[in-house]
């Protein structure tokens, strides 16, 4: 993945030169692609979800900041409920509390866990946490202006799923899902390594008093920031191309199939790894061609599981339980949102 986006980038960074050119109305050459149809709907799409986005991008990265820098592990767990039905609804709606980025959500809950909170609420925020906040909700209202039940029902069934899971979990998971790992890296290079995820990102670092606060604050939003948008930008770029490039009639005979609609927005977003506060406006680029219910799917899954976030709870957790838990999110959503376009868009 990391060689993946470091020659990603470049090119994406080329073909924003290009279009900026284009903008400008610079050469020839530029002249010649913009009286092509194609490249002017490509470039519309592109700059209008990247635009669309970027608010929301940058308030979620402040307000993770702020809550990584000045909320403390051990205050988490000192309020996680004993009952297990009350963690489980506690750990789902975590994320209006503290909204965390996601590449932070993973190594926080590893800290927690191993603080003494029960793994199977701490996995449950894993997977809650990206969608049931309220600056996702935000984003995806806006995104479906003119369907705001999208929005509602994206919540609901996110819920639905992670409470489902956190009770499976809670009955059937027995051993610590962690694994054991070394943290020799803190001695090497003089950080905490479980402030520090399998993307090098670091999470934490509260510096020393207000203004070593702040500074920290900033530090991490702009880093995340940076992380984030590579991956919007990526994603815009996927999405203008598909909607531009490929057949419309192809694309409508897939929607055509509830049962392969759902699944294939499914492993769209999962290819896509997009960022939770800006995937509901690549989302709503397809609304017309896709049935609510896909994408209804897209925006469920893509944010509990993705290639970036496996990879992530791959080096945290055993594989076993990783592999099991996906597989459950897998069914629990395609079946709800097959469901929830009956019952709620439909009705």
């Amino acid at each position: 993945m990391n060689f993946i986006y470091r020659l990603g980038m470049p090119l994406l960074a080329a073909g924003c030169l290009i279009m900026l050119a284009q903008i400008l109305n610079l050469g020839g050459f530029t002249n010649l692609l913009m009286t092509n149809p194609s490249i002017q709907s490509f470039k519309i799409l592109f700059i209008s979800i990247i635009l669309e986005a970027f608010p929301f991008i940058l308030l979620g990265v402040l307000v993770s900041a702020l809550l990584q820098v000045f909320v403390s592990d051990a205050t988490i767990a000192r309020i996680t409920p004993k009952n297990p039905v009350i963690g489980v609804l506690f750990g789902s709606l975590l994320g209006l509390l503290l909204p965390l980025c996601e590449c932070g959500m993973i190594p926080v809950v590893r800290r927690l866990i191993r603080k003494g909170m029960p793994a199977y609420i701490g996995i449950v925020f894993i997977f809650a946490g990206p969608i049931i906040n309220p600056v996702v909700f935000t984003s995806t209202f806006t995104a479906f202006r003119s369907k705001p039940l999208m929005a509602y029902s994206r919540m609901g069934l996110a819920l639905a799923v992670c409470l489902a899971l956190g009770l499976v979990l809670y009955r059937f998971m027995k051993k610590n899902p962690l694994k054991i790992d070394a943290l020799s890296l803190a001695a090497a290079s003089g950080k905490d390594a479980a402030n520090t995820d399998s993307y090098g990102h670091v999470h934490g670092g509260h510096g020393t008093g207000f203004r070593g606060r702040i500074g920290a604050t900033l530090s991490h939003a702009s880093d995340e920031f940076f992380d984030i948008g590579k991956y919007l930008i990526l994603g815009s770029f996927i999405t203008a191309i598909v909607q531009t490039m490929v057949d419309r009639s192809l694309l409508s005979t897939i929607s055509s199939e509830p049962i392969v609609s759902n699944i294939f927005m499914m492993g769209f977003a999962f290819a896509l790894s997009l960022c939770s506060t800006s995937d509901a406006f690549v989302a709503s680029s397809f609304n017309g061609i896709f049935g609510p219910g896909a994408l209804l799917a897209f925006l469920v899954f893509g944010p509990m599981v993705d290639l970036k976030s496996m990879l992530m709870l791959l080096a945290s957790f055993r594989t076993k339980v990783v592999l099991a838990i996906i597989l459950f999110l897998f069914a629990a959503v395609l079946c709800g949102s097959i469901l929830m376009e009956k019952l709620v868009f439909h009705a």
